[in-house]
């Protein structure tokens, strides 16, 4: 059955398959679709675009769409939730466990796409996103902190991690001893892997960074000893020995230097609010710190293509930095 997969859709192991959404460039965003005993589940969906890959690997699988009885996305940010509603709407049993936080926004994603359309703009989000459904309120559930469902005979537990987004949880998967991360464990780009393994880099996204949370959801998905993580952006890393241990303290020190970055930007730029100039000052001031890291990890590629590759979370990152650091300014 593998060789008749399409190439998008990547068997890891016990079950579980990663989906490529497509969204932005190949091996960027990923879902994941869990198989047992004949059912399934669906953790993240990408945006409303990825809906036919969704459906595709069902086919793919001969799996039946009233045989999927969970859509979990991670957190609410449309790279991880924009196309569940369509998806829901395909998928007649299945019932969707969402962070209560983010449980609104799902039900009336209105407040959702204005957020994000004040952050990318109304031509992005038409180009990159398109259409967010809104799930009926009775098909959705909100998790607790421990909570357990099944998938088939498979367990799965959820823990509540903060410091991405108050709305984020992580899925606990016992079959695998692994992490459904969302994005509380980084970022990691198949184009960084070297001899040494894989790359990993923290992402702090607008509106509710909060490092400090951050880290010890980091610290607590990584006291379950787990042998793997299962990113979104992107796909399945750890297991090399201490593979995901030496990728925690690498996210762990990269997070400590975004946020000693933040605070001399602020300290040279005190009142500057959401000015041009301090946005520029944390957008550029992450690259140096990437590239030696990376240097560090062995990779060789032209500074020009790493920022190019990390592009959109230099961006972002800047913007998710000055939200943090505005609010830290007024809490003080």
């Amino acid at each position: 059955m593998a060789s008749a997969l399409p190439a998008w859709l990547e068997p890891l192991s016990s079950g579980l398959y990663a989906i490529d959404t497509g969204f932005h460039r190949e091996r960027f965003d990923a879902a994941f679709l869990i198989v047992d005993e004949g059912r399934a589940a669906f953790i993240d969906t990408g945006t409303g675009f990825a809906l036919p890959r969704h459906l595709g690997a069902l086919d793919a699988l001969g799996i039946a769409r009233d045989a999927v009885d969970w859509v979990i996305p991670t957190h609410v940010h449309l790279d991880h939730a924009g196309g569940a509603g369509a998806l829901m709407r395909a998928l007649p049993e299945a019932r969707m466990l969402i962070h209560p936080r983010g449980a609104r926004h799902m039900i009336d994603p209105s407040a959702l796409w204005e957020g994000a359309t004040a952050v990318y703009g109304p031509e992005e989000m038409a180009r990159s996103y398109g259409e967010v459904v809104p799930v009926p309120s009775e098909r959705v559930l909100g998790t607790v902190d421990g909570m357990t469902v099944q998938v088939g005979a498979r367990t799965l537990r959820f823990a509540d991690t903060p410091g991405h987004a108050r709305h984020h949880h992580c899925i606990w998967d016992e079959r695998t001893r692994g992490w459904f991360t969302g994005d509380t464990f980084g970022l990691s780009y198949r184009e960084f892997d070297t001899e040494r393994g894989a790359w990993i880099v923290p992402t702090s996204t607008p509106v509710q960074f909060e490092p400090e949370l951050l880290m010890a959801s980091i610290r607590r998905l990584l006291a379950a000893g787990p042998r793997w993580m299962y990113l979104t952006h992107y796909g399945r890393v750890g297991d090399a020995g201490d593979g995901v241990a030496r990728l925690g303290a690498l996210l762990l020190g990269l997070l400590e230097e975004l946020v000693a970055l933040g605070r001399r930007v602020q300290a040279r730029n005190g009142g500057a609010g959401q000015h041009a100039e301090r946005h520029q000052a944390l957008k550029e001031g992450q690259l140096p710190i990437y590239v030696k890291s990376l240097r560090e990890h062995g990779c060789t590629l032209p500074e020009a293509d790493i920022a190019a590759l990390l592009a959109i979370d230099l961006e972002l990152n800047a913007q998710g930095m000055a939200v943090w650091l505005d609010r830290e300014s007024k809490a003080s």
